[in-house]
């Protein structure tokens, strides 16, 4: 994908969005506490909370690889025409210099909101991650700290997106005691959690599910608003089995949420965990203990995959509630796969047969 241009990349992301959606997206409501709407995909429910910031925020700049065009995935157009190259500029290619540099940054003081074009190349950025920001409040005595560095990055399939283009990471940072993890489900959500995230006084990794970009549109609160950190929603109330997940695959759940209901007579409780770390445990636990069923789904591996953190701390504290061992429908412990993508996905077939398996148990 880097060896093709800005303008081929965007073409070629949106041509593998509309082949690769493999679930029904239903928008969110607005809420009428947050006052005129504005009709937004999430790559421009994004772009209007950056624009939120630095307008509001003298200090904030955003960087990264190609972001003064606007973007592989066209997240901040039009910034740098408004804000000034100073506060909208490209960076090298270099992810661990783009994350050291925003930790630089947020320490002088400034707002530093980072991309990485892909979260599949975050890797050479882990070390800044996790042993400079996650642990700088820490190692000082909360002397000094980098609580206003956001980095963001797209992740998850596309459909074709291959081994370099699909990865889920959530789970690598789910165990740096420091950051805070995020993965909004849909626009109305990404702008809020992603303000938070920028105000937040801890540096936040923020993950943006890709193929929602164009697919996920709603009626997006205009205004200035933010949306509460390390919250779940329950998106649907049931009495039978407990589904979680996050990001695109909230929208796969509850397409198995009504097939459950429809084919087996199940009633099912929806759960978007929303924020990884630090995840919400109340919600997550109360709705287990209450219906005795759990699946936990998402696209990373299955192996140390965050659905393990999830089952592990469900099995320890609602163990008596429990009717039947916990589900986890994830992907498979390979390379994500190009030719084989449909296989490897956790589709709504493979869920749905894992809540058959809870409530036959």
């Amino acid at each position: 994908m880097r060896n093709l241009s800005l303008q081929q990349a965007g073409k070629a992301i949106a041509a593998l969005s509309a082949r690769g959606v493999h679930f029904t997206y239903v928008p969110d409501m607005p809420d009428p506490n947050h006052g005129e709407t504005s009709r937004m995909n999430l790559f421009q429910s994004v772009t209007n909370a950056l624009d939120i910031s630095l307008e509001k925020d003298p200090t904030a700049v955003v960087f990264g690889e190609d972001v003064a065009f606007g973007g592989v995935f066209r997240c901040t157009v039009g910034l740098r025409d408004k804000y000034g190259a100073n506060r909208v500029f490209n960076s090298p290619l270099s992810e661990q210099g783009i994350v050291g540099f925003g930790i630089g940054m947020a320490m002088a003081g400034s707002t530093a909101i980072a991309e990485i074009q892909f979260a599949d190349y975050i890797f050479p950025a882990f070390d800044q991650i996790r042993n400079e920001a996650a642990m700088f409040r820490y190692r000082t005595g909360n002397i000094f700290d980098c609580g206003s560095l956001t980095v963001r990055a797209p992740c998850g399939a596309v459909g074709h997106g291959g081994h370099y283009h699909s990865q889920s990471v959530e789970a690598f940072f789910a165990h740096c005691p420091g950051v805070k993890v995020v993965i909004p489900r849909g626009p109305t959500q990404a702008k809020g959690l992603l303000l938070s995230c920028i105000r937040d006084p801890n540096p936040c990794v923020f993950l943006e599910s890709k193929i929602l970009y164009r697919a996920a549109v709603e009626d997006v609160p205009s205004g200035d608003y933010q949306l509460p950190l390390s919250k779940a929603d329950i998106l649907l109330e049931g009495g039978d089995v407990t589904l979680i997940g996050w990001g695109t695959q909230v929208h796969v759940l509850r397409e198995v949420a009504e097939m459950a209901q429809g084919k087996f007579g199940v009633s099912c409780e929806l759960i978007d965990l929303a924020t990884i770390l630090p995840w919400d445990r109340d919600t997550v636990l109360s709705s287990a203990a209450k219906t005795g069923r759990v699946l936990i789904s998402h696209e990373a591996p299955v192996t140390m995959g965050f659905a393990a953190e999830l089952a592990a701390t469900i099995q320890s504290e609602c163990f008596l509630n429990l009717e039947a061992p916990i589900e986890r429908v994830c992907g498979y412990d390979t390379p994500f796969p190009y030719v084989y993508e449909s296989f490897y996905m956790p589709d709504k077939w493979r869920c749905l047969e894992a809540v058959r398996k809870l409530v036959n148990y």
